[in-house]
């Protein structure tokens, strides 16, 4: 079970019978609000409330690596384009709706819905 704390910490809780582990994955001193998973569960996207997204390699135990920052507008979400782990689709308050190549951070294509979005 992963789940976050308000200070940014990404905590994951090895659950086993009635018996159970905590253990501190990565801080990036955002607040995180959202999490989501890749199709086979090998990464982890972190979206901050500030709108930056990180992603964090959960076998590997590493940090979390600053995928994308905001410039104009922040991200209200993100998710995976699938099949596969190579891309991310991104959306934000504006409503610019963006594809991301996951390895480096480029953004490939842009489409503007020309409104402002909310998440209720």
């Amino acid at each position: 079970l992963y789940f976050s704390a308000q200070e940014g910490i990404l905590f994951f809780y090895h659950i086993k019978d009635l018996q159970y582990e905590k253990k501190i994955c990565t801080n990036i001193l955002q607040p995180i609000s959202s999490l989501i998973f890749s199709p086979d569960y090998t990464i982890l996207l972190l979206v901050t409330d500030q709108g930056t997204v990180y992603i964090y390699n959960p076998s590997h135990s590493e940090e979390a690596v600053k995928l994308l920052d905001t410039c104009s507008s922040c991200f209200l979400a993100a998710d995976f384009l699938t099949p596969g782990n190579k891309y991310c689709v991104s959306l934000t308050i504006s409503g610019e709706v963006q594809v991301w190549f996951l390895e480096d951070g480029t953004c490939l294509s842009k489409l503007n819905l020309d409104i402002e979005v909310h998440v209720t």
